[in-house]
């Protein structure tokens, strides 16, 4: 007797595009995250989720990603981040993730053409603030004092609201490799050179987060670099 064998069909899975950004340092996978969030964003204009989180992975891919992309995934950040801003206007996603773009943008255009985002960034920046001081570990007093770092005086930077900043984005995560670098580059520049290389220490020093462990591999190559 003929017995016919079927195979049975598997269907693969649908890509998690959470589990696609932990694993964003394979430049492919959050390429692949951006696709999927830009997806069910066009499916459902008002889908708060999948705008914010476009444009933290279009942020990463302006930052990480090939130098030819960066500044069109910087531009796209920016837009979809306001978009996230405007669908819910009391949460800090959106309006972190417009600003984290709009930062990138400006000092990749340079000091005379990046001045024009000052101001929406720190006013981005200050509704974060205003919503939750806390989001992501003090992530918004950790941009501001980035910012107080990068503007010129005259423009309203300072570098000891950068310090104050900085500070206050450590009582909220005191192993945040971002806030240590960030200092350290502050205090390098006011020429307290020990506090500096003290602050790049603790970079190297800090337990890798795992939710942010690109990131922390990245601070530390730089902490490294800079201490030679």
């Amino acid at each position: 007797m003929y017995i016919a064998a079927f195979s049975p069909l598997v269907l693969a899975k649908p890509d998690n595009p959470d589990t696609l950004y932990s694993e964003r340092e394979d430049v492919a996978k959050a390429q692949n995250d951006t696709d999927i969030w830009s997806s069910r964003l066009a499916a459902n204009p008002r889908d708060f989720e999948s705008a914010w989180k476009l444009a933290r992975a279009e942020y990463w891919i302006g930052t990480q990603g090939p130098m030819a992309q960066r500044r069109a995934a910087l531009e796209r950040g920016t837009d979809v981040g306001r978009t996230a801003s405007m669908l819910e206007a009391m949460r800090p996603e959106g309006f972190f993730w417009m600003a984290a773009s709009m930062g990138a943008l400006a000092e990749s255009y340079g000091l005379s053409q990046g001045l024009k985002y000052r101001g929406p960034i720190k006013d981005a920046l200050e509704k974060v603030l205003m919503i939750d001081p806390a989001f992501q570990n003090g992530s918004a007093d950790r941009a501001l004092g980035r910012w107080y770092f990068k503007v010129p005086g005259l423009f309203g930077g300072s570098k000891t609201q950068s310090v104050e900043h900085l500070q206050k984005s450590l009582t909220y995560n005191p192993n945040s490799t971002a806030s240590h670098y960030f200092l350290a580059e502050t205090l390098l520049d006011m020429k307290r050179t020990d506090e500096g290389r003290a602050e790049l220490q603790k970079v190297l020093d800090a337990p890798i987060d795992p939710e942010w462990a690109a990131e922390d591999r990245d601070f530390k190559r730089k902490a490294q670099n800079l201490l030679k």
